[in-house]
């Protein structure tokens, strides 16, 4: 098995800016569509503005034609989740193992 790479606060910045725009897309997507949260709802619990969740809404931010690897979808339902009971959270470090993981198959 590959030994996963050190943390790397690199490796964190290009995560962040390349990978939770598109995550962050598909939370919100997931909360309003699959969940039936209202977009209102979801911008407070979230703490972003209502602007920014119909901007996700609408597939003008955030979102891009490539599918997430599997690790990492789990990782947003986990996310999905969390909003919902208020309960839990993911942190950078979860989305760089996902990665990792989806990488080395």
């Amino acid at each position: 098995m590959t030994e996963p790479p050190s943390c790397d606060i690199m490796r964190c910045d290009i995560l962040a800016r390349r990978l939770l725009p598109r995550m962050r897309a598909e939370m919100v997507y997931r909360l309003v569509s699959e969940r039936g949260i209202s977009q209102s709802e979801v911008s407070k619990r979230l703490g972003i503005s209502r602007a920014a969740v119909s901007q996700y809404m609408s597939r003008k931010r955030g979102f891009t034609r490539q599918d997430l690897p599997r690790e990492l979808n789990l990782v947003i339902e986990r996310w999905v989740s969390a909003v919902i009971s208020g309960e839990g959270s993911i942190t950078i470090c979860d989305i760089c193992r996902s990665v990792n993981l989806s990488e080395n198959r």
